[in-house]
Parts: structure tokens; C-alpha cells; sequence
């Protein structure tokens, strides 16, 4: 079976193209390298470095044909979207308007996205939120990947296109940068082994930092290849239910790094403060019964062995 990803050499993308070709799945990857990294490619997959806003991302599908389109290019930065919401549609709405169709015209079986749960709720008064809460998103990251999803349904609605949308918790792990939603697990740690002080964004009220669920890429990507076996359509929440403030994943990331020999000075066993940034929320969890239920997926690592491994990888990098 032949798997387009989109995205395919960004940090989330690069992990579930590795995921596939391990299933043993034909990959082709369509990434600008605007944001995703060539060194982050599996070498078993056919890279093609186009844009898919632009008309020639329809020369891939002509050639590969895929049969599923799994699509996770983006832009990915909600203090971004807040400064420059026009450019965050161009990519997120148009880009994704722009696959569904030829989704359509080259007979693709099915389209599974990678939205947000950890920014698409907004400041939801019921947590961990499941998918039916009604979303109320803060940024315009969150409003494009609340449009993307209308689209896939109208897709699916008028022309039978199956889908499975997977709304990501904060997810972190190997090869991540620190621009996306969950950048705070690269930032700390890509500052703490550089000796910098890092700094914690909160908001008055909340000096402990904000309240996310944090979720390791191994167990995303798993849940992208369920995704693609299973002939469940709907969506589905992608985390582990739990909720971990910034400054335990902060002093969490200090030990495992003292563990494994790095320097970390005194005056660094609390971060700098700072107030939080447009976008963000203050609590975020998900409930993720129903994806337990129906694609009988579930997250098997928690954060300290999560993290564990994501250090491991800084480390050598």
C-alpha cells in the first residue's frame, strides 16, 4: 500500500514516516524544507521537495498515486498564527483544500490529519476534554486546524472520502524543534545543554506554568499507523490523559539531564519567569477514552521515560 505524508521530514511527520516504512508500507514524503530537516528522512522513502500550496504537488500524486494521504505539513507556531494570521491560513487552510481535491481526483481511499487537541479546545471548562466539546480556539493555529477539519468532513460528506482526524496532545520526543505547540520540552532541554538559563512563561495566577498533556511522537506515530489499518472515520483525541505543569516538566528535565552527566548549574534548579504569550491557554488535557476504544491505541510511555529517550537523542545529536 502506497502512504503520502505530508511533512514528512518535520518532527512529527519523520517519526510516523518511520512508523510506516517499519510496517513495511510503500512511503513518499512531500516537504518545502521550510521547517522539516533532509537529515530527518528515512532512507526507504522517496522524498519530493515541493510546496503544497503550489500546483505542483499534483506531479506527486500523478506518479505515486497514493492510497492514503496522511498530511502533517503545517504551520506549526501558535504565537506565530497570533502575529501573522494570514500567512498561517495560506498554509493550513488553503494547503490542506488543495490535497482534499486531489485527494479526489487521483481516487484516494483515505485522508488522516493531524490536528489539535492541545490548542483546538481553547480554554475548556471540562478537563481532560473529550471530542465532543464544543471547541473554542484561541489562536488562529487552532481556528485553521478547526477549518481543516470542516473541509476533510465536507470532503467526506460530498464525495465518500474516508478519513480518520487525530488531535494531538502537546507531543515531544526525538528531532523536535522549538517552534511548535510542545516546543518547550526542546527549548529546555536544547538551553540546559548549552548553559543557558531557560525561561518559563506563565500566567499570573499560575506561577507553577501551564497544565498540558504531554504526549511521546513513538506513541503518536503508532497511532498514525492504527489510524491507517483501522476503517474507523471520525475523530479522535491523541494524548495520555494526563496533565504535567511546566515547571515539573522543567525540574524533570534538569534531573534526567544531572543523570546522565550533564552540568547543570545551581542557579538553574528554577527557570526564569516570564508572562505567558498571546495564544496561550492555561490547562490542557484530553480524554482519550475514545481512542482506546475504538482504534484500541493508548500511550505506553510516561514522561519520565518519554523524556528519557528525548535527551538521550539531544544528547548524541
Amino acid at each position: 500500500m502506497k502512504v503520502l505524508v505530508t511533512g514528512g521530514c518535520g518532527f512529527i511527520g519523520s517519526n510516523v514516516v518511520d512508523a510506516y516504512v517499519d510496517e513495511g508500507y510503500d512511503v513518499a514524503v512531500v516537504d518545502n524544507l521550510s521547517m522539516g530537516k533532509k537529515e530527518n528522512i528515512n532512507p526507504k522513502a522517496q522524498l519530493y521537495v515541493c510546496d503544497i500550496c503550489k500546483e505542483e504537488v499534483e506531479e506527486v500524486f500523478i506518479k505515486e498515486r497514493p492510497d492514503i494521504v496522511n498530511h502533517h505539513a503545517a504551520q506549526i507556531s501558535v504565537p506565530f498564527s497570533v502575529q501573522d494570521p494570514l500567512f498561517d491560513a495560506e498554509i493550513n487552510i488553503k494547503g490542506i483544500i488543495r490535497l482534499l481535491m486531489l485527494a479526489i481526483k487521483y481516487k484516494v481511499k483515505k485522508f488522516i490529519f493531524s490536528s489539535t487537541g492541545g490548542a483546538i479546545y481553547g480554554e475548556a471548562d471540562i478537563v481532560p476534554t473529550k471530542e465532543d466539546y464544543v471547541p473554542e480556539p484561541a489562536s488562529p493555529y487552532a481556528i485553521s486546524k478547526l477549518s481543516s477539519e470542516k473541509y476533510i468532513k465536507f470532503f467526506f460528506n460530498q464525495y465518500g472520502l474516508d478519513y480518520t482526524i487525530l488531535r494531538y496532545s502537546n507531543v515531544y520526543g526525538p528531532r523536535q524543534i522549538p517552534h511548535g505547540e510542545a516546543g518547550v520540552v526542546a527549548i529546555f532541554t536544547e538551553k540546559l545543554i548549552n548553559g543557558i538559563h531557560p525561561t518559563l512563561n506563565h500566567f499570573p495566577d499560575a506561577p507553577q506554568g501551564m497544565i498540558r498533556d504531554y504526549c511521546y511522537v513513538k506513541d503518536v506515530a503508532h497511532a498514525n499507523i492504527i489510524a491507517t489499518k483501522n476503517k474507523k472515520t471520525g475523530i479522535f483525541n491523541i494524548g495520555t490523559g494526563k496533565g504535567t505543569t511546566t515547571i515539573v516538566l522543567y525540574k524533570e528535565i534538569v534531573r534526567i539531564l544531572r543523570e546522565k552527566g550533564v552540568f547543570i548549574p545551581q542557579a538553574f534548579d528554577e527557570p526564569i519567569r516570564a508572562m505567558a504569550r498571546p495564544g496561550d491557554i492555561k490547562v490542557s488535557t484530553l480524554n482519550v477514552e475514545k481512542a482506546e476504544k475504538e482504534l484500541a491505541w493508548i500511550a505506553t510511555y510516561d514522561i519520565r521515560k518519554g523524556l528519557s529517550e528525548t535527551i538521550d537523542w539531544y544528547l548524541k545529536k
